[in-house]
C-alpha cells in the first residue's frame, strides 16, 4: 500500500494488510466478496490486478480471524468423502520416504 492511500471516514493512513483488517466489518468483508466475484467496485469501475489480488488477501486474511473454517472462502466439506491413498500418508513420520510414480503411455 502506498503512504498516499487514506481510508476517507476516518483519515487514517492505509499502508498495510492489518490497517485494512484493522477497519473491516462484515459489511466491507461482503462489499470485497462482491467486488472479486464480479471484478468491479460498487460504481461500476474494473479492479485492477493490484486490487483484486488486495482484496483477496484481506478476504482471506479476515475469514481466518472471524470465521468458522466452513464458512470460509474455499473451504471444502470432506466429510463423508471416501479416504483415498493420497489422504493416508504421514510425511512427518518420514521425511525421506519417497513413493513411486507410475507412468502411463498411451
Amino acid at each position: 500500500m502506498s503512504d498516499e492511500s487514506s481510508d476517507k471516514a476516518s483519515g487514517k493512513s492505509i499502508e498495510s494488510l492489518q490497517d485494512i483488517l484493522d477497519m473491516m466489518n462484515p459489511e466491507i468483508h461482503m462489499n470485497l466478496k462482491t467486488a472479486v466475484e464480479l471484478g468491479k467496485w460498487a460504481d461500476g469501475r474494473r479492479l485492477t490486478p493490484e486490487q483484486l489480488e488486495n482484496c483477496m488477501q484481506a478476504i482471506i486474511a479476515y475469514e481466518q480471524m472471524h470465521l468458522p473454517e466452513e464458512m470460509r472462502v474455499g473451504y471444502i466439506d470432506r466429510t463423508g468423502l471416501k479416504k483415498t491413498q493420497c489422504d493416508d500418508h504421514d510425511h512427518a513420520a518420514d521425511p525421506d520416504r519417497v513413493d513411486p510414480v507410475t507412468i502411463i503411455k498411451h
